[in-house]
């Protein structure tokens, strides 16, 4: 039985990853999703939240992911993400600027305004980074 398929994580910016993985786990809009080999034709929006990979060795290295999609096609798994960044690429200051920036500005707005929501995205996606950083 085969225990590793095909990966490829790309964003606009580079490829990310490209080669045999045994387990991928990242957030969709709807929750977790844990891909193995052999998994089911598959589809889904990506969601903000951390990525793991566990390589064909069983290294597991832990990746803040945001918006894009995902996809499982005749054992082939792709992402494509808007932004993907493993652990050690993150710059933990600049998330925590960010972060205090977002939270600053919703502060200063009524949940009603149009840039709110931008905001609290941006407030998410600096607290993931922080988190998957630390």
């Amino acid at each position: 039985m085969a225990t590793t398929f095909h990966l490829q994580i790309v964003t606009p910016d580079k490829p990310v990853f490209d080669g045999q993985a045994e387990k991928i786990i990242l957030r969709t809009i709807t929750g977790d999703a844990c891909i193995l080999a052999k998994h089911i034709d598959y589809a889904a929006p990506l969601g903000i939240g951390e990525a793991r990979v566990t390589d064909e060795s069983g290294n597991t290295r832990t990746a803040a992911c945001n918006g894009g999609l995902v996809s499982v096609a005749d054992g082939e798994v792709r992402v494509i993400a808007t932004t993907f960044e493993w652990e050690d690429e993150i710059d933990l200051e600049r998330a925590k600027r960010s972060q205090a920036d977002a939270e600053e500005k919703l502060r200063l707005l009524n949940p009603q305004d149009v840039n709110y929501a931008v905001l609290e995205a941006k407030l998410k996606r600096a607290l993931l980074r922080i988190k998957v950083s630390e």
